[in-house]
């Protein structure tokens, strides 16, 4: 059986990871009551499923939240189990709560709505802590997320490691789950090439010019050989997930390079990893 527990801040996107697992053939969950997590288990007909996603977040009460590294610990020793924690900025929830109209589950009389926000993300610390895989949300709409779950997650179920290799611009904010952040503002910039400045590290002429760069070489060497090395050790530690960002100024060039050529190379090197390429800054990735 594989259980994903899918859980996070309130409006990060929780009930679109839930819909688009049930689209999948998950049976969902939601609003589960952490103390009734273990109790459901011990249902026959439960436990005839092979694929199950649960929400658990604050609407089912925060004082049993502290227990849920243990919970899931015993969890774990049964199923296959993957925790999943969506976030997004304070600004972003606070823009959705107020475009949707909606309560916050923590928020009353005496308590405004950004005081709510920051109380939640206190008492979701146990289950933040332990999550196999975090995503921000803030820059997703609905689709893009729906996009992530089903490759991250349910096009991985029988691989041993899903890898996200990921571009980004530093001038737009550096991503916040990442497990490795690498910067390669240092190498040559096909931008100030003026011929070259309209357009990516998925066109040709990029491609070109990159790849016949010296210290570009050197850098893809060095990231593909320091992550050929570790890679297994998150691996033999039961890792799942990992997500490796690379940054230039803007993320259109030479991040977007590497990362195409990091994933080629990793893609060959190991059939049995799950490979997959985002390009945060381009519009149509």
């Amino acid at each position: 059986m594989h259980v994903v527990i899918i859980s996070g801040m309130s409006g990060s996107g929780k009930s679109q990871a839930l819909a688009t697992l049930e689209d999948q053939g998950y049976y969902c969950i939601d609003n589960l009551p952490l103390e009734f997590l273990e109790e459901i288990f011990k249902t026959e007909r439960l436990l005839k499923r092979d694929k199950i996603a649960i929400g658990i977040d604050v609407r089912g009460g925060k004082k049993h939240l502290s227990t849920f590294p243990e919970t899931v610990s015993l969890l774990k020793n049964r199923f296959k189990t993957d925790i999943i924690y969506l976030y997004a900025g304070k600004s972003v929830l606070i823009k959705r709560y107020d475009e949707t109209r909606r309560k916050h589950p923590l928020s009353d009389a005496t308590t405004t709505l950004r005081e709510a926000i920051l109380q939640e993300y206190e008492v979701l610390a146990p289950v933040r802590e332990i999550a196999d895989l975090q995503i921000d949300t803030s820059t997703m709409d609905i689709y893009k997320l729906a996009a992530l779950i089903k490759d991250r997650i349910c096009n991985t179920q029988h691989q041993s490691l899903s890898i996200v290799f990921q571009s980004f611009g530093f001038k737009y904010g550096t991503p916040r789950d990442s497990d490795y952040l690498f910067d390669v503002r240092c190498l040559p910039n096909p931008y100030w090439i003026p011929e070259l400045r309209a357009h990516t590290g998925l066109e040709t002429p990029v491609i070109e010019w990159l790849g016949s760069q010296d210290l570009v070489k050197q850098m893809e060497t060095d990231l593909s050989q320091m992550l050929e090395h570790w890679i297994p050790h998150f691996i033999a530690n039961q890792r799942a997930y990992l997500t490796v960002s690379i940054g230039c100024t803007g993320g259109h060039h030479r991040s977007v390079y590497l990362v195409e050529q990091l994933a080629a190379y990793f893609r060959e090197k190991n059939e049995d990893n799950s490979i997959i390429i985002q390009h945060r800054e381009l519009p149509s990735s």
